[in-house]
């Protein structure tokens, strides 16, 4: 490879961490579905039910829909004591399960939203985690479900996940009736979600009554009816889960349960039909769900009607299956039977006599089913083949690719082989020994489902060394690209040679091959390009190492070699807290305390000159510290939103106010303050800017007043809205008309411009963050100045002053490096040094901290989408989650921004601690891809994706802020005069670049 320029650079690493973060879908999640299977029924004289129902609660908790509470309905009233006596919410349903069926909890798996979550109910199969990415209305395969194999389903909810079963399944079979999309609106009752769906079903029936061909197909055996209600999920986004309005939800739904059953009973009148009450997912406490939360996993699940046993009951005992979860639902004395979400689909095809979906991997749980022992062994040795049949393809295909296959040790020999448990299951059906015929098709069940995890994983050890081998390549190549174009200068050919490049063009075509051979997907050859690349050039650039190695440490001592590696194992240190603070976030609250008193560490007489610098940057700090001690889980606050606001107002008024005193050196006495000429066009747009905070804050308190009381969002407060979040980005260009190059203006511009955000999507304390984190930048940047100027001599000697005294020894030579660093006359830029590593390590460090001060990382879903109901009320996940992600990285641009004004202040290339940052941040993306699980609880397996896509995608978004630090700095202008500085001689003292600048216009600015 040719040397590269720096935009090529950030185009390859964007390009290599967008391809790397598939990789974990590639080796964890790879999608469990294969095509070609045989369809298996219980053969049996009749079905135990001619049909089904099934009820989901879309989003509800398992532990809400068993609870007391007091009367949560509108109409009762707060100060009754009648209505604050706690009782069940779903009477009816509790009634089922004290007396007509069973009941237990379903166990959900992440991603805990409805696609999946549905997927699972009606398919029986766990879609890979990227499958969600793929939207909520269409399959992205056409895979089997229980709707595919009924005679006709009839379904009605939500136009989000009501077409992709239909469009999946057999043209014509699945019948579905959804509300339009503007129903879905989070500022109105969504009760009436449910009621929509209730109603509906209710009209179908009664229509029956006069019409003989839709009677007919109504009394037809296999059917489905499927309600989705939507209306608790849409109630716990917008009011959380423990309100009086998602409580009340709930007793909706129990009576639209109770008179949709009722109605069918009285319609069928022959008691062969089968309900099935459950949730595709939970909810969290502030209102979200996706990730592995508990809250997030357990749904109810409830069944009663024809071939549902009845509930066993222990009086005046504790039932089995009980544990804390269900301690208060009153329910100790009824057996709880829980089950893994797939298994709920094998259930209802039981029930309903249909062919178990060919991709499920449901476990049929005998506990419900009121069938007799010889039925339960028969549907479960069914189970058994329906679940081998997927193994014996999926074996076929595996097989036919590989190299040297290696079966599945379970089914190895001959005793243990498919055909002879089988074999051994038929003698015990056959012999009456029912009992045991169940245990060994539960136990074939079991190692069936184990030996398709087998399949699954055949390739991780060769897929996982190839990424890492990918990862640590990227660190290598990045650091050589730093070192060779910001400390060397280029100056160092690649000594490419022809038997290196045959090496590697061998190694390559070699992976080609192997792969090749093995029918493998397109992007495993993306995963193997890029480490050979990478390698192939950190080789033939060795010899830029070995002189920057020289160069760097050609004044160094023994002492200074030890200090080196005490700094690299600090490094090293600092960047595992970053990984640790992943699972703890109080983790930065702790370093940003030990933050507060860094610059003392720079001596006493430094802290002197610099005291309101230093006293600024350690208020910054424990402010900061706040933060990440503060719950993740927020809810709506006005008051501090407006207190956030209220801060932000301040800054830019006061700016505007004191801006000459700020921008005017003091130095021109002859002048004066006074005689300095204001920049009319500039002021007047930066008070627009002002406006427009203020603005913010009327129409936040506005919509969220009109939220609260459910009076839906007026249009007008809505279009202000959208008007102030716009025109707060587009204002800011109108600068381009009077530029000013000080980089304290043009920080206030950017800080400003994001103001409105800060205030209009946020539910709480959010504004404050924002506040503290400009302040904290600001003077991170002034301070690093501050520190290359006090540690730099002016003079060619590269001996720091002898009346300098600081604990920081080092610190002199490093300056020292750089001031020789700059002393090359044929350039304006000086080189990195072995101490810009600090500059990017606390780069770094700013940046995770962006993130992990208003969220939790473990939990994705902390990050309330409540907020963006003020612009758009009406539920739209993409266009919703993008103005949240608009809100959640609109810190990093006052990072970018802090960091390409100290990269042009130290006098750095434009992008050298950008390529410095992009190698050290990628030890946190290898050590969570070691860490990302597909077993366990679904929490940690939640955690653990989250973890590695975020810190990924922060790779991505480095590259980013470097392209945007550039527009957003251009322009800035800065130059050091010497002065004497507390009895120091030869130090500058900085003119544009400290409160003391000057501001030159006649340059173009953005």
């Amino acid at each position: 490879m040719a040397r590269i320029g720096r935009l090529a650079f950030l185009a390859i690493a964007v390009l290599f961490h967008v391809v790397y973060i598939y990789s974990i879908f590639d080796v964890y999640f790879v999608s469990p579905i294969v095509s070609g299977m045989k369809a298996f029924k219980v053969d049996a004289v009749k079905a135990p039910a001619k049909r089904l129902v099934l009820y989901v609660g879309d989003g509800l908790r398992a532990d809400k829909a068993f609870q007391f509470f007091p009367d949560p309905s509108p109409s009762a009233p707060i100060d009754d004591p009648a209505a604050q006596v706690p009782r069940p919410l779903a009477p009816f349903l509790r009634s089922r399960v004290l007396e007509h069926g069973t009941f237990g909890v379903s166990h959900t798996r992440v991603p805990t939203e409805s696609r999946p979550g549905h997927v699972a109910l009606i398919a029986g199969l766990y879609e890979d985690v990227s499958a969600v990415t793929t939207g909520w209305k269409l399959n992205p395969v056409n895979f089997d479900s229980v709707f595919n194999r009924s005679s006709h389903t009839w379904c009605w909810g939500s136009y989000d996940i009501l077409p992709m079963f239909a469009e999946g399944a057999v043209p014509g079979r699945v019948e579905d009736y959804t509300y339009p999309p503007d129903m879905e609106d989070f500022s109105m009752d969504a009760t009436l979600l449910d009621i929509w769906v209730f109603d509906r079903v209710k009209q179908m029936f009664k229509d029956a009554e006069t019409d003989p061909v839709l009677n007919a197909r109504l009394r037809e055996e296999k059917i489905v009816f499927f309600l989705h209600l939507l209306g608790l999920d849409t109630t716990g986004h917008g009011k959380r889960p423990y309100s009086r309005e998602y409580l009340h939800n709930i007793q909706v739904v129990d009576q639209g349960v109770q008179e949709i059953t009722e109605i069918m009973d009285r319609f069928y009148g022959d008691d062969e039909t089968a309900y099935v009450f459950t949730a595709d997912h939970g909810m969290s406490d502030w209102g979200s769900h996706g990730d592995g939360h508990p809250n997030n996993t357990r749904t109810p699940l409830i069944t009663w009607g024809a071939g549902v046993a009845k509930p066993v009951t222990f009086q005046g005992a504790t039932a089995p299956g009980h544990d804390e979860l269900s301690s208060d639902w009153h329910l100790d004395h009824v057996q709880r039977h829980d089950v893994g979400q797939a298994d709920v689909a094998t259930l209802m095809a039981y029930l309903a006599g249909l062919e178990f979906p060919v991709n499920s991997v449901g476990k049929l749980p005998l506990t419900y089913l009121a069938s007799d022992d010889q039925e339960k062994a028969k549907a479960m040795y069914v189970n058994a083949q329906q679940i081998l049949e997927m193994y014996h393809v999926k074996e076929e295909q595996k097989s036919a690719t590989v190299l040297q296959y290696r079966p599945y040790p379970g089914f190895a020999d001959a005793e243990h082989s498919v055909e002879h448990r089988l074999e051994t299951i038929e003698k015990a059906l056959q012999a009456g020994q029912y009992a045991r015929s169940i245990q060994l098709s539960n136990e074939l069940i079991d190692v069936g489902l184990e030996g398709l995890r087998y399949l699954q994983t055949y390739d991780w050890l060769f897929l996982r060394a190839l990424v890492t081998l990918g990862y640590i390549g990227w660190v290598a190549f990045a650091f050589t690209t730093a070192i060779d174009m910001h400390v060397l200068d280029g100056k160092v050919e690649a000594s490419r040679s022809t038997a290196s490049m045959s090496v590697f063009g061998a190694i390559l075509v070699g992976l080609f091959s192997f792969l090749f051979i093995q029918s493998s997907p397109i992007t495993y050859y993306a995963y193997a390009i890029f480490p050979v690349m990478f390698w192939e050039e950190v080789f033939v650039r060795r010899q830029a190492l070995v002189q920057a190695t020289n160069k760097l440490m050609s004044h160094s001592s023994n002492s200074d070699a030890a200090k080196l590696a005490l700094k690299v194992v600090a490094y090293i240190a600092l960047l595992e807290v970053m990984v640790q603070s992943y699972y703890h976030r109080e983790v930065y609250t702790y370093c940003y305390l030990g933050l507060s008193v860094w610059p003392a560490l720079y001596g006493w007489r430094f802290w002197q000159d610099n005291w309101t610098l230093c006293l600024t940057w350690t208020l910054g700090c424990l402010a900061m510290s706040v933060f990440t001690v503060i719950p993740a889980l927020k809810t709506e606050d006005a008051s501090l939103i407006m207190l956030g606001g209220f801060l932000i107002l301040i800054i830019g008024a006061l700016y505007i106010a004191f801006e000459k005193s700020l921008l005017v050196p003091a130095a021109q006495a002859k002048e004066g303050l006074g005689s300095a000429k204001a920049d009319t066009l500039s002021r007047s747009i930066l008070g627009v800017q002002v406006g427009l905070i203020a603005l913010a804050m009327l129409v936040t308190r506005s919509s969220v007043a009109s939220l609260q009381t459910k009076q839906g969002l007026p249009l007008g407060t809505q279009a202000v809205g959208w008007i102030t979040l716009v025109a707060s980005l587009v204002v800011p260009f109108l600068h381009a008309l009077s530029p000013r190059d000080h980089y304290l203006h043009r920080l206030v511009i950017i800080f400003l411009a994001f103001g409105p955000l800060f205030i209009i999507l946020t539910i709480s304390y959010e504004g404050l963050f924002y506040f503290a984190i400009a302040v904290t930048l600001v003077s991170w940047v002034r301070l690093e100045h501050r520190i290359h100027q006090a540690f730099s001599p002016r003079s060619s000697s590269s001996t720091p002053p002898s009346d300098l005294t600081t604990p920081l020894a080092p610190a002199a030579n490093a300056a020292a490096q750089r001031d020789s660093a700059l002393a090359t006359p044929t350039t304006a830029y000086r080189t990195l040094t072995l101490s810009d590593a600090r500059i990017s390590l606390f780069f770094l460090y700013l940046l995770q901290s962006a993130f992990f001060s208003t969220g939790n990382i473990a939990s994705v879903s902390s990050f309330s989408l409540d907020a963006v109901n003020r612009l758009l009320p009406v539920f739209d996940p993409f266009s919703q989650g993008s103005l949240l992600l608009l809100k959640i990285l609109a810190p990093f641009a006052l990072v970018s921004a802090n960091l390409g004004i100290l990269t042009r202040r130290l006098k750095l290339r434009g992008g050298s601690l950008f390529a410095v940052v992009m190698g050290i941040g990628d030890y946190l993306t290898l050590r969570f891809f070691w860490e990302v699980r597909d077993y366990g609880s679904w929490l940690d397996i939640g955690e653990s994706i989250s973890m590695f896509v975020i810190a990924s995608a922060l790779c991505i978004f480095v590259a980013a802020l470097e392209a945007l630090s550039e527009v957003l700095i251009r322009g800035v202008a800065f130059e050091d005069v010497p002065v004497a500085m507390s009895g120091r001689k030869g130090k500058g003292r900085e003119v544009n670049g400290g409160l003391n600048g000057h501001a030159k216009s006649g340059k173009k600015a953005v």
